[in-house]
């Protein structure tokens, strides 16, 4: 099957955002749980429990953001190079807070002191809040747009710095982030636990989905009156175009809802998001944990469409010179490249899936205390 420059690009734009997706949808849990575990559990046993929800699995949950990097990198190399001019401590927070992931699983049961396993579930904490935190203040810029620009050679150049990144509504991003998340975890771990864990859990959830719900509003009336949006008003051909600076783009107010104005179906995306929070408020307190885990996985989805949808060519606007924003049009690879990846991805992509499905079947059921105490 061969396809053509112009719908190359959509399917690339689409299997990010599908990517993007079942990360938050898998590590997304993880990340939450990470949070919550310091604070639900309120004994040793308790976390010990809590974390073994999801010790056996986050590895592989986490393969999703490696894939994630690797395919920008492979199909944006321009998105690639201009996010780390402009975030690059950013992302240094990100992966500097994940090394306490591994090192956490692997060493909190090494040693029976109080002490110690305290200060792993601090880092497990903070391995989970930090890149929530992050991811959010990220995509929170993208709609404001990052100061930078391209030569005439395309070399890429950032005029902004960390502290610029955390502006008001990047922080209120990362609020939806982050509530987004706990809440996504706490609906995870009211699955795999029982009894007073399990109270607590779905305690957690309707808190952390009643914040999401208000974050969530707030950031759609901010986007929506409050900063500019991108809109591209001249580009060459879509099957052309991989020159960023071929296109005029301009700023106005209310730009990012074009795209719901032009393609009504759109609005299921962020439809589904509050009745995915709203689900959680609805089923957290109820014996189904099932329908929780579905309706906050829904929030989840539809939180992501929504920013994608709203964004939509653009992938990384820039605020100091519109005209070097990047889109999926201009920021991609050669029309090879993109044809070899996407059988690439058609053959081992659905393979991790299916290991993973795999992998969750034979690790599924009630995580109790007895359970933990007859594995130590």
């Amino acid at each position: 099957m061969i396809f053509d420059y112009a719908t190359l690009k959509v399917i690339w734009w689409c299997t990010v955002g599908v990517i993007l997706i079942v990360f938050a949808l898998t590590d997304g849990w993880d990340l939450g749980i990470g949070m919550l575990s310091p604070f639900l559990g309120k004994s040793d046993l308790e976390r010990r429990v809590i974390l073994r929800a999801i010790e056996p699995n986050w590895e592989g949950n986490q393969t999703w953001l490696v894939i994630a990097g690797g395919v920008i990198f492979a199909a944006w190399p321009l998105v690639y190079a201009a996010s780390f001019s402009g975030m690059y401590v950013a992302m240094l927070l990100v992966l500097f807070a994940l090394f306490f992931r591994p090192v956490g699983f692997k060493y909190r049961n090494k040693v029976e002191d109080p002490r110690w396993r305290r200060w792993w579930d601090r880092g497990l904490f903070v391995g989970g809040f930090v890149p929530a935190l992050v991811f959010g203040i990220a995509f929170g810029n993208l709609l404001i747009g990052l100061p930078f620009h391209f030569d005439v050679d395309l070399r890429a150049f950032s005029a902004g710095s960390f502290w610029q990144l955390l502006n008001p509504f990047a922080l209120l991003a990362g609020v939806v982030s982050v509530s987004m998340l706990v809440m996504h975890g706490a609906a995870y771990l009211k699955l795999r636990v029982d009894g007073v864990l399990q109270e607590r859990a779905g305690r957690a959830a309707r808190i952390a989905s009643a914040i999401l719900i208000v974050a969530f509003a707030a950031a759609g009336v901010w986007v929506a009156s409050g900063i500019e949006g991108y809109r591209i008003t001249a580009m060459p051909d879509a099957n052309g175009a991989l020159n960023p600076l071929a296109k005029s783009v301009a700023k106005a107010s209310g730009a990012w809802l074009d795209n719901y104005g032009h393609y009504r179906w759109m609005l299921a995306a962020p439809i589904g998001a509050f009745a995915g929070a709203l689900g959680v408020l609805a089923t957290s307190s109820t014996r189904f944990p099932l329908r929780t885990l579905v309706a906050s996985g829904l929030a989840v989805v539809g939180i992501i469409l929504t920013a994608g949808g709203s964004m939509f060519p653009f992938i990384m606007p820039s605020a100091s010179h519109p005209s070097s924003s990047l889109t999926a049009w201009d920021a991609v690879s050669s029309r090879r490249t993109l044809q070899i990846m996407f059988w690439v991805t058609v053959v081992f992509v659905p393979l991790i899936a299916m290991y993973s499905a795999w992998a969750y079947a034979k690790m599924s059921g009630k995580v109790t205390a007895q359970t933990v105490q007859d594995e130590h």
